[in-house]
């Protein structure tokens, strides 16, 4: 009799999933050389076929464990029960008809769009008469559904022919049978992992395929399950050309487009150095994203509690802008908003985490002949974010917690001290002038220090009351924000020991604030309208560079880039929503545009005043002072103001919406 190691259910999981893995890695090959309209090029080839091995294990890795749980049910194991086999060829013609489908229609969407099944094809349901008419005239139907049966047929063929045979054949070798559970628990750890997909805290992502540096390779290495899946819950996020159209010549006049065209609705501006200026000495740039950086929890607003002693003389050496406004809440739309200029409309989920907008200009390109810099303390898998960054910014280099040498602190990776070190070692050894980002993460749950800095880093006690009345919930969230003063500290006095440093601009810019009480400070509006998690310090700090100045115009979050490339004084190409506000003639017209997807809700400050509005509820339009705790007076002047403030927040919406899906990279000029 014939010795075998493995149980028959093993070797039929073994043998299909080969098969199956074989398939899609031909469909794959097919792919990549029938859609490629570039040179052929064996390294990105490989790197294509390595990816998507992994998003494949991950279909096979599921179907593979579903027939291991299977096997585990006594009464439905494939090999010993008849309803077991019954049962298991019920999944595995459902899983062989997914499989054609998925295929079939990601082939002839990828011939149609140039990008594979998404979840927007199901709007072809909507018209479908349409649709089957367009099929009909486009693709060969009938030979194309003759070949999807005889593939479903071979394929279920080949599933109940290897069965067949196995079961003919002898189970485990007697020696082994007692191993038949340890054995099953390595089949579930190999397949988990395939499902997991890398050696990290996050899984394999959509967003990790867009580390192969095209956006050909990185839909090439996915595949239509994963393409689809992911885009599902982004399914309703779309635009309406004609809004953007009707709103068009608001939005030009106000961004300064200098060649407006309303049919094609451009939203590009070139813009040229300041030619009266001295010639541009290629200013290096740090833009500090800080995490949770909420401005009434700062003493750069008078709260009394001095949490950031450090940063207020910093400010006073600084062009500081005292009212700027992140347009969302969380990270990673604070991030995503940065870097692109666009506010995060996405309803469901965040922007960063839909495959369909993925392709995103951002001034940093701007920024030629520069080196391109990230640096995070934990990973940029995380919101996929890395997929934001890796396919927009030309040749970044991601700097994330494997690559350091610094301790791990907690879960969001190394300390922010120790960030700021490695930073530092990295971009002193730079020959170029370079441009660099750091995310800092400790002024955050659970508010970790770094063992090693309490021997400097002194805590305080503050009774609960004072800490209430003031802004924060606990001591310890109140000694993280202090802990971030001290960490900006040590990093300014660390660079000003270096070469670079005088020929530096660092800014430091909250991801967003926190909710929380701020009557104390600020006008009651702030505290119940929510805006505490939007106010957030802007601070540009370059002593050999810029002249200290405040400003006290309304700025968004959306404005950062441009500022910042006007201050280099660069030519940059802007296609987002920001705003160079140091060069604008009128600041008094200055407006920052507020997004609650959670709580689907539009706002728009402008002047002393907000406005909210629920989205597609006009009726329920709202204002409030945002200069003091005096209600406003329902006249015919208020009501004016209501009505244009409304008329310019939906004009962003709109356009923000469009925009976002028509911002693919600009190809720059070297």
């Amino acid at each position: 009799m014939q010795k075998n190691l493995l149980s028959r259910l093993q070797r039929w999981i073994l043998i299909l999933s080969a098969t199956f893995f074989l398939l899609m890695s031909i469909a794959r090959i097919f792919t990549f050389c029938l859609f490629n309209t570039g040179a052929f090029s064996w390294k990105s080839f490989l790197f294509v076929l390595w990816m998507g091995f992994r998003f494949d294990a991950r279909d096979v890795g599921i179907m593979a464990i579903l027939m291991l749980i299977l096997g585990a049910i006594k009464p439905l194991h494939p090999f010993r029960k008849k309803l077991g086999k019954t049962v298991a060829y019920i999944l595995w013609f459902v899983a062989i008809v997914l499989f054609t489908l998925f295929y079939a229609f990601d082939y002839g969407h990828f011939a149609y769009l140039d990008v594979r099944l998404n979840a927007q094809a199901l709007d072809f349901l909507h018209n479908t008469r349409i649709s089957l008419g367009m099929l009909w005239e486009t693709y060969h139907v009938i030979w194309i559904v003759l070949g999807m049966i005889l593939f479903i047929w071979l394929s279920f063929f080949l599933v109940k022919y290897t069965h067949r045979l196995i079961a003919q054949s002898a189970d485990m070798q007697e020696p082994y049978k007692k191993r038949r559970g340890l054995f099953s628990i390595l089949y579930f750890l190999l397949f988990g992992f395939g499902i997991f997909g890398k050696f990290d805290q996050f899984p394999l992502r959509w967003s990790d395929a867009f580390s192969l540096n095209s956006d050909f390779n990185a839909q090439a290495a996915l595949n239509p399950f994963q393409s689809f899946f992911s885009t599902l819950a982004f399914r309703q996020s779309t635009y309406d050309v004609e809004k953007a159209k009707k709103y068009y010549p608001l939005m030009a006049n106000y961004l300064g487009i200098t060649h407006p065209d309303a049919n094609h609705l451009n939203y590009t501006r070139h813009i040229v150095p300041d030619s009266s200026l001295s010639a541009t000495t290629h200013p290096n740039i740090i833009l500090v994203i800080s995490e949770s950086f909420s401005a009434y929890k700062s003493s750069l607003f008078g709260n009394p509690l001095n949490s950031t002693p450090f940063i207020d003389q910093m400010a006073a050496k600084s062009i500081f802008f005292d009212h700027m406004f992140t347009p969302g809440f969380g990270t990673a739309r604070g991030v995503w908003t940065t870097i692109t200029g666009l506010t995060d409309v996405e309803q469901n989920k965040t922007a960063s985490r839909n495959p369909q907008i993925v392709d995103q200009q951002t001034i940093i390109n701007s920024f030629k002949n520069y080196g391109h810099y990230y640096f995070i303390g934990g990973s940029t898998s995380w919101a996929n974010i890395k997929g934001l960054l890796e396919n927009n910014i030309d040749s970044l280099h991601i700097y994330e917690e494997k690559d350091y040498t610094a301790p791990r602190l907690d879960v969001w990776g190394i300390s922010d001290h120790n960030l700021f070190t490695e930073a530092n070692k990295v971009l002193v050894k730079q020959t170029r002038p370079f441009f660099a980002v750091i995310q800092t993460a400790d002024n955050h749950r659970p508010y970790s220090i770094a063992p090693e800095d309490l021997q400097t880093f002194k805590k305080v006690t503050v009774p609960n009351d004072t800490l209430l009345k003031y802004g924060f919930t606990s001591n310890d969230e109140l000694n993280a924000f202090r802990y971030f003063d001290f960490n900006v500290q040590h990093f300014i006095e660390t660079i000003q020991k270096e070469p670079y440093f005088n020929n530096t601009i660092i800014a430091f810019i909250g991801d967003h604030g926190l909710v929380g009480n701020a009557d104390a400070l600020f006008p009651k509006a702030y505290t119940a309208q929510g805006l505490t998690k939007n106010h957030v310090p802007f601070i540009i700090y370059a002593p050999k560079l810029v002249q200290p100045a405040k400003h006290s115009m309304i700025a968004s979050q959306v404005d950062v880039l441009p500022v910042l490339a006007g201050i280099a004084n660069i030519p940059y190409t802007n296609t987002g929503m920001g705003r160079d506000l140091l060069h604008v003639k009128d600041t008094t017209q200055n407006m920052a545009f507020i997004f609650e997807g959670e709580q689907q809700q539009l706002g728009l400050l402008k002047h002393q005043y907000f406005v909210t509005q629920p989205i597609g509820k006009p009726e329920k339009i709202k204002i409030f002072s945002m200069e003091n705790n005096v209600p406003i007076p329902k006249d015919a002047i208020t009501d004016s103001i209501q009505k244009d403030m409304q008329l310019w927040m939906q004009a962003i919406y709109e356009t923000t919406r469009y925009i976002t899906h028509h911002n693919k990279k600009v190809q720059q000029n070297e």
